[in-house]
């Protein structure tokens, strides 16, 4: 398994090795998933998304927060309903799955990523939560990544939202290993066959530690190298880049 930005693309452009990693995961049969946080598009978009880069791989190849969290709610209570405050990535996902989309007393508010946060519909979240329904978000990041620099994300948006209604929601994205191990039921994969590479100590390397894989860090996203002492967890391995594995696929 493999986190997407930071490892296979940076700023939605391929990070050098990234399209030879995955062509060697393909050409050797080896089963693998791409996983992202990020909440905001659907498996087929990021699948356009990553091929414009270079980077060719199948959509059922992808593995989002969204995806995730449609998982989680369709085993908890299935065929229920929701307040979704996120975009296409996560409507289509519980759609899917056969949730009704509504703000009349929802079984859940669900929070994901959005470019465009409403306020309005961030008012209504928090007097449904008041009222009773529970709720969960995609992940806890609090801020992503843009080419001006960094913009709000789900956490923090989460945070506003806890400090109104005095509930706290599950996120359900990394570090959350029930994201890992959805995955692994995906590849019918056991942990301790399975290698997580990513770029954040604190999301993809905690949860592949906690799902009880493997993990290696790659130094060309979020965390830098002399940050990793810092964490009381390390890593299996540390590489300078996804290009450092490609020869080690086999």
């Amino acid at each position: 398994m493999t986190d997407m930005d930071g490892v296979l693309v940076h700023e939605g452009r391929m990070i050098p090795g990234a399209d030879e990693f995955i062509a060697r995961l393909r050409e050797t049969g080896r089963p693998f998933l791409v996983l992202t946080n990020n909440s905001i598009y659907t498996p087929r978009d990021l699948q356009f998304r990553l091929r414009t880069s270079g980077i060719d791989l199948p959509v059922e190849s992808i593995w989002t927060s969204a995806l995730a969290t449609a998982s989680f709610l369709d085993d908890q209570r299935p065929q229920g309903s929701a307040y979704v405050v996120g975009e296409a990535g996560l409507t289509t996902a519980l759609h899917e799955i056969g949730y009704v989309l509504t703000d009349r007393a929802p079984d859940y508010v669900v929070l994901g990523e959005t470019r465009t946060y409403s306020f309005e519909a961030v008012t209504t979240a928090i007097r449904l939560i008041r009222n009773g329904a529970r709720w969960v978000a995609t992940n806890p990041d609090p801020t992503g990544p843009s080419a001006d620099g960094v913009l709000p994300a789900t956490g923090a948006v989460a945070a506003l939202i806890s400090r109104a209604t005095e509930v706290e929601p599950y996120f359900i994205g990394k570090p959350n290993s029930l994201m890992m191990r959805a995955a692994m039921n995906r590849l019918q994969a056991h942990s301790e066959a399975t290698v997580m590479v990513g770029d954040r100590m604190d999301t993809d390397i905690i949860a592949g530690l906690e799902a009880g894989m493997r993990t290696v860090l790659v130094l060309t996203g979020i965390t830098q190298a002399e940050e990793v002492d810092r964490f009381p967890y390390r890593p299996n391995r540390v590489v300078a880049s996804i290009a450092d594995l490609v020869d080690e696929v086999g």
